[in-house]
């Protein structure tokens, strides 16, 4: 349905060669294409996927480029010249908005407000078909109590570049979309499932105390003779101890990703907080950490129906068995690919890092409203990006920021349905029992979709320069990347991969970037209180400046060229100096892995 950009292999497969020469050739980096492992169709080795909780577009970049800088401020956002416009808010949005409401901006003071509404259901009738104006009436949430923030409204309101700072920082240095959407509406587990399988159809309920099929409608809708329904809802997983065991559980049947991986011998793996059991209880794993949030608020670290591949027999690792050794991790072993997230720094500390691995941050840093928040969430995101970059396997890496569901929050822009529902109790799209036009794709019912737009980002020294992509692409395109540089083939069962646009208008794999971008996890901004300078014409989008902007952005740019040591690779770090590549692997091995490894052409090659 969506045009996918004809690959050019042989040019991809070409700046893999000399980015592995580069690597082999500085500090003894291991070669990009070893002899053991699977080849791809882009330079890209290892895809990190991080997946947060519960944001819309225009909850974090409805006025991007654009922030207030209040005197209250204390962390201020300039943007760029040259910085491309966003599909964003609107001055008739902002303020004379159809919801009768207008968007409102929170600050870091506001930053853990109430949880909004963001059920299958109830997100439908707020899109009212399309006008996008019943947002106030169907997924407001105003009851929460301090410490939570909340006022008349709260549905509409939107942070910026004085919250969001990393997020916005990011966007500047590396590439973003405007045009991501959920694959369908509802909450976390649905959003999971499409991240994976792409597929929310397949399901049935059993009952916790005997693992037997029983029924429930929270746990799957429009169930079959057989009992096997769609997951609109969030139940949890029907193989993992530490799910709860008062309510009847999910199983998926079907394929996800993790299965196409394996049947590829591709490393792989997700990685949660919380994941590792801190005790038994008859006989049964228990996952018992907790942290406190920004305002004090203690939350349990690890949520079941955050983890897609527990509802999946072949996936899963219901004890929360931890790997043998760092060298399991990964691969096939009593972990069975799924991890707590130390495992992850494990990983990337022994340079094992799998070539695709899965994110999810602990509850009170997932981003999810009511018991996380934006600030919260920048310290896992910038924390997890700055040991990335200063990994040897930045040179091969990209970072995918997406996110599960919309928490309800407002967005103004609609996508017409790919995918059509005919389900009285649940659809209301247009109408009472409608969505689209036609019955869904294999004749599944509540596969309702495209739902909300959702922030997008893709953070590599492939992805293009303060680039903003406007392509249609959902959760699944995330999936169909993976299937589509690994060579796994597809799903199958009318999984949305099959219709889902490409992400990989948000790369240039011929032109890496030489430099990262290394923040603070408090500020959002560059580490050590300085910024560095980044070239004045962004790559791709022909948006124009936004009026007021000024040089001050947190973009790092290429280090300078020596004439002694050819093309070179900065690290923007605490020093906030930029650190050109040394000729001797002896200097760069003496800085202790802080060296970010960049892999560029050689001289005299062709592009």
């Amino acid at each position: 349905m969506h045009a996918v950009p004809t690959r050019t292999r042989w040019l991809r497969h070409g700046a893999a060669l000399a980015g592995a020469a580069s690597l082999a050739a500085f500090a003894g980096a291991p070669a990009a294409f070893a002899a053991d492992a699977p080849q791809t169709t882009t330079p890209v080795k290892h895809l990190v996927v991080i997946f947060q909780e519960n944001v819309s577009f225009d909850h974090y970049f409805g006025t991007y480029p654009n922030a207030a800088n209040t005197a209250d401020d204390k962390v201020k956002f300039t943007a760029k010249p040259g910085t491309p416009k966003v599909d964003g808010l609107s001055d008739d949005l902002l303020h004379r908005n159809p919801n009768g409401t207008n968007p409102k901006r929170l600050g870091p003071a506001q930053a853990v407000t109430c949880d909004q509404d963001h059920t299958y259901k109830d997100e439908q009738l707020a899109f009212d078909g399309g006008k996008m104006d019943k947002f106030v009436e169907h997924t407001d949430v105003e009851n929460c109590k301090a410490p939570m923030f909340t006022q008349p409204g709260l549905v509409m309101d939107y942070y910026d570049g004085n919250t969001v700072t990393a997020l916005w920082n990011y966007a500047q240095r590396f590439a973003m979309s405007d045009n991501f959407f959920g694959s369908t509406y509802g909450p976390s587990t649905p959003g999971a499932l499409n991240l994976v399988s792409g597929q929310t159809h397949g399901g049935y309920p059993v009952d916790p105390k005997t693992g037997q099929k029983t029924t429930d409608a929270y746990v799957v809708s429009s169930p079959d003779a057989n009992g096997v329904g769609t997951v609109i809802n969030d139940p949890d997983p029907g193989f993992d101890d530490c799910s709860n065991p008062q309510h009847n559980q999910l199983v998926m049947t079907g394929r996800n990703v993790g299965d196409l991986l394996n049947d590829k011998g591709v490393s792989w793996g997700w990685f949660q907080g919380g994941f590792k059991p801190t005790g038994d209880k008859d006989g049964k794993a228990v996952c018992g950490t907790s942290h406190a949030n920004i305002v004090g608020a203690s939350q349990t670290d690890y949520n079941p129906h955050h983890e897609p591949f527990q509802y999946y027999k072949s996936t899963a690792n219901p004890k929360h068995l931890a790997p043998k050794d760092a060298d399991e991790i990964g691969h096939d072993g009593q972990a069975n690919h799924q991890y707590d997230l130390a495992d992850f720094d494990t990983a990337l500390q022994h340079g094992n890092l799998p070539a695709v691995s899965y994110l999810k941050a602990a509850n009170y840093q997932d981003g999810h409203a009511g018991y996380s928040d934006p600030l919260d969430e920048q310290h896992f995101v910038v924390d997890t990006l700055n040991k990335l970059q200063k990994s040897k396997d930045w040179a091969s890496t990209a970072v995918v920021i997406a996110y599960d569901d919309s928490d309800g929050w407002y967005d103004h822009k609609f996508a017409e349905p790919v995918n059509g529902s005919r389900d009285a109790a649940n659809d209301s799209l247009g109408g009472a029992g409608q969505c689209g036009k036609d019955a869904g794709w294999g004749g599944y019912a509540d596969r309702c979709g495209y739902g909300p737009r959702l922030p997008l980002m893709v953070l590599s020294p492939y992805a293009k320069a303060n680039f903003v992509d406007h392509a249609q692409t959902d959760q699944t395109s995330v999936l169909r990347f993976v299937e589509d540089n690994w060579k796994t083939g597809r799903i199958g069962d009318a999984s949305f991969d099959e219709h889902a646009g490409s992400i990989e208008g948000m790369f240039d794999f011929k032109n890496p970037q030489p430099a990262a971008l290394v923040l603070d996890p408090t500020t959002g901004q560059p580490a050590g209180g300085t910024t560095p300078t980044g070239p004045a014409t962004p790559t791709g989008s022909s948006a124009s400046t936004p009026a007021g902007s000024t040089d001050g952005s947190g973009t790092a740019v290429a280090a300078p060229t020596s004439s002694a040591t050819g093309p070179g690779l900065a690290v923007t770090g605490a020093d906030s100096n930029t650190l050109p590549i040394a000729a001797s692997a002896v200097a760069l091995l003496a800085l202790g892995g802080g060296v970010v490894f960049l892999a560029r052409r050689r001289r005299g090659r062709r592009a």
